[in-house]
């Protein structure tokens, strides 16, 4: 089932499953259409000459003439896609490039003008003149020319949706509503019944007498789902517990340690090929992090725009700024979460040590390369501060202050070391003076 699930992720991500889908919709209707014309009277068509007044020959020519130019449009559609999607790579940051890829309206519309090309061939595969016994499914036809007339506004709409999706606004915004469904989605998350203190001293208690034997990997990748329900019965069937080596985003190499398993009482005995195969089963690894399961790759997505926004060749304070505005607004939706500790129970043992995110480590994610990177801009300094002080509003824990109290006082570190003038530094030192009150524990 996860292997499913990631399989499907994938495919629907993918830039010809849509577009396949509408051509066999496309071919699906010609014919249904072609059958329709077959078994009606015409009768009434010369009643109709401008919308059925054409023989065979117009028909074809028109046909034809659709079929060409929606096929040159598809290749145009194509084309900018590909160059947009190297002006975003470049200017941005490639890691937003499967969200492009993923866009329902980039893959309706290169669908649209593929499946009338298909339509017009299937159609074009029936008409017959009259030395071929006479037959021009008319309906077909008008249908045709009906799709034709509506590619025009979606060639427009496809304009100005690329226009749009290019800006640094948008392409942030769609970044920051995928993180905030998965967020949304993956908090809490359990792997079976939280452990209690009591169990968390047990295992702490037998930690040393456990004897760890790893489970490697049978592939390399980053892990992009974990099904957890596969874990637990595992540790159930070994009677002991499994200690996980990579949590959702981490990178696995082959034959490494995915993870490590114990018995609560004796040894773990000789590592079974089922029980490798059992294990990988539960993990599903790809050349890169998705979002699915994965809210930290959203922080990544954005942080990496801001990043390119402060290189020295882009220089773009306002995007860096934008950047940093919503990712405080994703950490202030996490402070307030609920984040499950990394012991989870069983039958009234502890069977799992998870690899789990963290506040902190969200907090980290999102600020400490961004912070780095705006040496001497006072305008970013400011900005972090005042996010700062927004999640600090949440009803956070103590500790989740304690981590955002770290990094003000780095800020400001920052701010002291780097600022070039009095005026910058002094801006700084006010605006923390404001925001600390917000941040203590």
């Amino acid at each position: 089932m996860n292997r499913l699930r990631a399989l499907w992720q994938n495919v629907n991500a993918s830039l010809w499953f849509v577009p396949t889908l509408m051509v066999a919709g496309a071919i699906a209707l010609a014919f249904a259409l072609v059958f329709l014309d077959a078994g009606i009277s015409h009768d009434w068509l010369p009643d109709y000459p401008l919308l059925f007044g054409a023989g065979a020959d117009g028909a074809r020519g028109m046909l034809t003439a659709i079929a060409g130019s929606m096929v040159t449009v598809a290749a145009l559609i194509f084309s900018l896609t590909l160059s947009t999607l190297a002006q975003v790579s470049s200017q941005y940051t490639s890691r937003v490039l499967r969200n492009f890829m993923r866009d329902r309206a980039n893959q309706t519309v290169l669908g649209f003008f593929v499946s009338i090309f298909a339509y017009c061939l299937i159609v074009l595969r029936t008409i017959r003149g009259g030395d071929e016994g006479g037959f021009i499914p008319s309906l077909a036809v008008l249908m045709g020319l009906v799709l034709a007339l509506v590619s025009i506004g979606v060639l427009i709409f496809f304009i100005h949706h690329m226009a749009t999706a290019i800006q640094a606004s948008t392409i942030i915004r769609h970044a920051t509503e995928e993180t905030h469904a998965a967020i949304t989605r993956l908090f809490p998350d359990q792997l079976g019944e939280e452990a209690d203190p009591q169990q968390a001293r047990d295992l702490l208690q037998q930690a040393g007498k456990l004897r760890w034997q790893p489970v490697p990997a049978q592939g390399t990748g980053y892990v992009q789902s974990l099904d957890e329900e596969g874990l637990l019965v595992v540790a159930r069937q070994l009677a002991g517990v499994v200690r996980m080596e990579h949590g959702i985003g981490g990178f696995v190499a082959r034959s490494t340690a995915l993870v490590s398993v114990a018995r609560y009482e004796g040894t773990a005995g000789a590592l079974t090929e089922e029980l490798t195969a059992q294990v990988n089963a539960c993990f599903s690894l790809g050349r890169q992090r998705t979002i699915e399961q994965d809210a930290g790759f959203g922080l990544r997505q954005i942080v990496d725009i801001a990043l390119k926004a402060l290189s020295p060749g882009i220089n773009d304070t306002t995007t860096a700024i934008i950047c940093v505005d919503h990712l405080g607004a994703l950490l202030a939706q996490l402070a307030d979460r609920r984040f499950e500790g990394p012991l989870r129970a069983d039958q009234q043992r502890v069977r799992i040590i998870a690899v789990r995110p963290t506040f902190e480590k969200y907090v980290a994610t999102a600020f400490d390369q961004i912070r780095l990177s705006a040496d001497g801009n006072a305008a970013v300094y400011l900005r972090l501060l005042t996010t700062l002080a927004t999640i600090g509003q949440r009803n956070g824990t103590a500790e989740r202050r304690r981590a955002l109290r770290q990094q003000a006082d780095l800020i400001a570190e920052a701010a002291r070391r780097t600022l070039p003038t009095d005026y910058e530094r002094e801006q700084v030192r006010q605006r923390l003076e404001e925001v600390l009150p917000g941040l203590n524990t």
